[in-house]
């Protein structure tokens, strides 16, 4: 007899990380006070929500989608109108629950488009879902009666008297109603990937020929899923427009869906809490490290470069396999190679990014002189000791990392090896 579904005892199972997990969403804002922290907490909520949606969709389902933006974007754009709606007394609905109508709004509009969408899979779905972006994306600066135009649509969220003290005015609160829903959605996504159809899915990616000869219709899989990623993109759009009181046509773009793609993929589509990490880092690169830099995209591309070279998993796979050598009592022996494989990564990494620096320094901002200030240092943009410093800073770098790579490489290579004998004897 088959084991009936419960999301209660799924949960229960692993109380523990639910429980820090809650823990966390609580006290982050206790230990970072400030107004830049609260609002960089808030997105980080918002972005979870946003790429573990995407990810019903990539890792689970396989289905690489450029439009993803779409549903967070007019999700957004229609909890904006219904908070709009509330304060002038048309919508009797609380504050709260605005993000809920944002939700509506991306399965209804992941109904519609994805019914297009989802009747082919691979290659031309993704060319389908690119194509879709762009079209809407077009009709926001077409329709301004409904998207605002350039400006955008703004409203205020705080509505009526406070209930409980609560008026949704200062960032704090709005903070932690992003993490009630941060929470309760994280734990609603998860308890889908332990559902038939969340298993569906899995073998709809992994092999689709196989679930149609066993009678189910792949199409109406994925179709089901991409109703269900809408859903929770349009919450996250909810959210963020509660958080800034504006939508603008910026949220429908191509480039708010490449980022969805790119901080998933980087943190790590196979593993559920992968986006969780994508998540966090897409805010941190968006909104503190394009502070630092100008060149912080061309940074960001090299990143996903190596990534998909070395680590096509993912940050969440890196940390799950040091945790399959922790589990063998292994890691102890690698934490040597890994410090002079942070540390001659780091010069390397200095002595590029000096030039980069530099080359961006003499292209956006030669009428300021040829001098700027990097890591604590003066270099001279049109001086060749900057130059040859720093290729020698890069090229020592890239030297002592090779070695060390060598290294690490062969004790990785003896630790797998003595896993794999473990395992073959604990299994005999």
């Amino acid at each position: 007899m088959a084991k009936s579904f419960s999301l209660s005892s799924l949960l229960s199972g692993s109380w523990p990380t639910w429980t820090l997990f809650a823990l966390v969403l609580m006290a982050a804002p206790q230990v970072f006070r400030s107004g830049l922290s609260i609002t960089v907490l808030s997105q980080m909520g918002i972005a979870i929500i946003a790429c573990l949606s995407y990810n019903m969709l990539l890792g689970q389902g396989g289905m690489l989608s450029f439009g993803h933006a779409v549903y967070t974007g007019l999700g957004a754009y229609l909890a904006i109108h219904a908070l709009n709606a509330v304060s002038n007394g048309a919508l009797p609905i609380p504050v709260s629950a605005v993000p809920l109508a944002g939700g509506l709004a991306g399965m209804g509009f992941a109904v519609l488009f994805g019914y297009v969408t989802t009747r082919k899979a691979g290659t031309t779905f993704a060319m389908i879902t690119l194509g879709m972006g762009e079209l809407v994306f077009a009709m926001s600066l077409m329709i301004p009666e409904f998207f605002g135009g350039e400006g955008g649509v703004s409203s205020n969220r705080v509505i009526g008297s406070a209930v409980m003290g609560i008026t949704y005015g200062p960032a704090i609160q709005v903070y932690y109603l992003i993490a009630v829903y941060t929470f309760v959605a994280v734990a609603a996504m998860y308890a889908f990937t332990q559902t038939p159809l969340g298993r569906m899915l899995n073998a709809v990616r992994d092999n689709p020929e196989r679930v149609e000869f066993v009678g189910y219709n792949t199409q109406r899989v994925r179709y089901t899923a991409f109703i269900i990623a809408g859903f929770f993109a349009g919450i996250s759009g909810g959210l963020g427009a509660l958080n800034f009181e504006i939508v603008t046509a910026e949220v429908v773009g191509a480039a708010r869906s490449g980022a969805y793609l790119l901080f998933t993929f980087l943190g790590g589509a196979t593993f559920f809490f992968g986006p969780i990490i994508g998540a966090i880092l897409m805010v941190l690169a968006f909104v503190l490290f394009s502070e630092f830099t100008k060149a912080w995209l061309l940074y960001l591309g090299l990143i996903f470069l190596f990534m998909v070279m070395y680590a096509p998993g993912g940050m969440a796979s890196l940390i799950m396999m040091n945790v399959r050598v922790a589990a063998f009592g292994k890691l102890r022996q690698l934490w040597v190679s890994y410090v002079g494989l942070a540390l001659t990564g780091l010069v390397a990494l200095v002595g590029a990014s000096a030039m980069v620096e530099m080359t961006y320094h003499l292209q956006l901002n030669a009428g300021q002189g040829s001098e700027l200030q990097f890591l604590g240092a003066t270099l001279d943009a049109t001086s060749l000791n900057s130059w040859f410093g720093s290729i020698f800073v890069m090229a020592t770098g890239l030297g002592l990392f090779e070695l060390t790579r060598r290294q690490f490489s062969r004790e990785w290579g003896h630790i797998q090896e003595f896993i794999e004998a473990e395992m073959q004897r604990r299994a005999s």
